[in-house]
């Protein structure tokens, strides 16, 4: 394994369709860095519980956060957790229903999370912040002790993962091209609509840039 690759274990290792595997690191971190959105699982009491929520990567960490009172971040801090980041390209529509598909790209993380506290767990949530709308922790009110007390932020290594992905037109039998069926991809996207207002905004108050050009990825 080198820098550039992740781990390969019997978790990460894809046995069915592994063409569309890879352990490729830069792209584990474009698909990372692309949505804000994860899913992370665990199990409490030996029954399985997922959970999305927000993500940011950091280096070669990636963090998450939630409620300090949340049974599902009491439970998995020092704990072994499974997280996935999606993002969904499009509908592949073929010949046949067998056949029928989604383009994605997805990552899967193995490992364990580790709970921050102190200057690092505040230094995580202004990354997190910032990194979603650049520049935009100096213009807020400062988190209070009890919010930050009452957050929790964990976070484990990108190592043990797999990234997993499919694009292109349909894979229909050879004998069903000759079918008078469409085939083809309705293709997805997530984009970035207009920024709404709250209500309570003050008179005068400007959008600031990291609104007005806030994108994704």
């Amino acid at each position: 394994m080198t820098n550039s690759e992740l781990r390969v274990t019997d978790k990460t290792r894809l046995i069915r369709n592994p063409a569309r595997g890879s352990y490729d690191r830069k792209l584990a971190y474009e698909i990372i860095d692309s949505t804000p959105m994860c899913h992370v699982s665990y199990v409490i009491g030996g029954e399985p519980y997922i959970t999305p929520t927000f993500q940011w990567r950091d280096g070669n960490d990636i963090f998450w956060h939630g409620s300090s009172a949340s049974r599902f971040l009491r439970n998995v801090a020092g704990a072994s957790v499974a997280l996935n980041v999606m993002l969904f390209d499009g509908i592949v529509l073929a010949r046949s229903a067998y056949h029928h598909s989604a383009n994605f790209r997805s990552v899967t993380i193995f490992g364990q999370a580790v709970q921050l506290e102190g200057d690092e767990k505040t230094a995580a949530l202004k990354r997190f912040v910032d990194g979603l709308t650049p520049g935009r922790w100096e213009t807020l009110r400062p988190m209070t002790d009890q919010e930050i007390k009452a957050t929790a932020v964990l976070k484990m290594p990108i190592d043990e993962a797999s990234v997993k992905l499919r694009d292109g037109a349909p894979a229909d039998d050879e004998e069903d091209y000759a079918l008078p069926v469409w085939a083809g991809v309705i293709q997805v996207s997530q984009a970035v609509g207009d920024a709404i207002p709250d209500d309570r905004n003050l008179p005068g108050v400007e959008v600031p840039d990291h609104v007005s050009g806030f994108t994704l990825g």
